[in-house]
């Protein structure tokens, strides 16, 4: 019997949903559950074959988990590796490198010193940086924002040199993105799963939660082919089995505003109807897929094609010889 758990906090529409939806399948030999976890012993596999993780994010003991179950075959959607590494400001890196157009972005260190540091600590960096440089690279108006994280905590939006000084001493400790703003005509929110199923919905971020999916957008199936693709390809390359992407339509061209989301809302009062049904069927489809490809012992994650490209054909092959050997 291949089992598949949802590991999930305080919401319940798309938990419920996902483990209903799998189970009303019927499909041979395979079932959905709410994870349940009494003991996590060093080395020792878990009873499922697949997790969807909705709340390792905000919970460092289960992340842990989820590696320590990942290393022992687990299909952990997502990746909990890559999840401890990957931020904001690395995944417009990222899509700089692979032609995915992003705002102009650059990352400020904190303004106040990070615990147990001192100046001596920073002997590296100027201060004060060359803002009139960072300032005409990225212009004004700009946001600024955590280079990590999700939400819409400690952003601002900010006119001018002034209000920046001003504003940048409140965020304390945190670490922020200076960004450009792209007033757009259209912008979209698009789930992706699996890297390959993607969902567009219009979107307008400015409007109060409850009423960003409201918008209603007619994009031509060639804007629709052009954004699945940057989708697909940003997903792709970061590894992601369950994310959103989100694009500002400026002068016909799509700008990836925000792809770091892969515990992207899914509860049937925010998103509506119609997108609840999808993410629901689809996520249960991607979960099923994996749990037939799903090999006991084995590495079941998602390594996204920037960090298979980092290693070369030798390295692999010393590891796999390494493994060998030591199963011997």
């Amino acid at each position: 019997m291949k089992k598949i758990g949802i590991l999930f906090g305080r919401e319940r529409t798309f938990p419920m949903a996902f483990i209903e939806r799998i189970n009303s399948r019927n499909t041979h030999d395979i079932v959905a559950e709410p994870v349940h976890i009494d003991k996590v012993i060093q080395g020792a596999g878990v009873e499922y074959d697949v997790i969807v993780d909705r709340i390792s994010h905000d919970v460092p003991f289960y992340r842990s988990y989820l590696k320590n179950a990942a290393i022992c075959g687990t299909a952990v959607i997502n990746n909990p590796f890559w999840g401890s590494a990957d931020e904001k400001f690395f995944n417009n890196c990222l899509a700089v490198k692979i032609g995915v157009p992003v705002p102009k972005t650059v990352i400020l260190p904190s303004y106040e010193m990070p615990p147990e540091t001192s100046p001596d600590s920073f002997v590296n960096l100027a201060w004060p940086l060359d803002w009139e440089k960072i300032f005409d690279y990225v212009g004004f108006p700009a946001y600024m924002k955590p280079f990590a994280g999700g939400g819409w905590k400690n952003v601002y939006k900010l006119h001018n040199s002034e209000e920046f000084f001003h504003i940048h001493k409140e965020t304390g400790q945190l670490v922020m993105l200076l960004q450009e703003e792209i007033v757009f005509e259209e912008y979209y929110r698009c789930y992706c799963i699996g890297g390959k199923y993607v969902h567009i919905m219009p979107y307008e971020p400015h409007n109060p939660h409850h009423l960003r999916y409201t918008k209603q957008y007619a994009p031509t199936p060639d804007k629709i082919q052009q954004m699945s693709a940057i989708v697909c390809r940003l997903n792709q390359y970061l590894g992601y089995d369950f994310n959103t992407v989100e694009l500002a339509i400026r002068d016909g061209v799509p700008y990836a505003i925000d792809f770091c989301n892969p515990v992207p809302d899914a509860d049937r009062p925010s998103i509506g109807d119609d997108n609840f049904e999808w993410v629901v069927e689809t996520a249960a489809t991607y979960a099923i897929e994996r749990a037939l490809t799903h090999q006991p012992g084995h590495d079941n994650l998602t390594w996204g094609e920037f960090t298979k490209r980092s290693m070369t054909r030798e390295e692999l092959g010393e590891i796999k010889n390494e493994v060998l050997e030591t199963e011997e």
